[in-house]
């Protein structure tokens, strides 16, 4: 599972830095101010959650299954939430919005939450 984790981070990091040079670069030009801030968000969260897999992925041992719930939750909730605004912001910008995203945003956002939520009671636990 650490192996799992460390390979996934790896990839969300190095896709968040891809995403990020292209919203930049290309997007600009196609893209309202407000659906490139909106991306920039998505590619801001993907990276942070890369970064806190990655982190978690070598302090833990995620062995036990409230550790793989935690990564779990953090891996499914940052692929909903950025790429579902990646693909509405892309959509957007062709004038064909895909709206069945719209709620997978939120969606995404409720397993990060939870993600973060089951560290907290993960580090609450151990220390008591």
């Amino acid at each position: 599972m650490v192996l799992v984790a460390q390979l996934v981070g790896a990839l969300l990091g190095l896709l968040a830095v891809i995403f990020g040079a292209f919203g930049a670069h290309l997007l600009k030009k196609t893209f309202t101010k407000d659906q490139l801030n909106s991306f920039e968000t998505g590619v801001k969260y993907q990276m942070y959650h890369a970064l806190l897999i990655l982190m978690l992925s070598f302090n833990l041992n995620l062995e036990t299954s409230l550790e793989k719930s935690i990564i779990y939750c953090l891996i499914i909730g940052t692929v909903l939430f950025s790429f579902s605004i990646y693909g509405l912001c892309i959509t957007a910008s062709k004038g064909n919005k895909m709206k069945i995203l719209g709620p997978i945003t939120p969606l995404g956002g409720l397993f990060l939450v939870i993600g973060w939520g089951l560290l907290f009671y993960n580090f609450i636990k151990n220390f008591v």
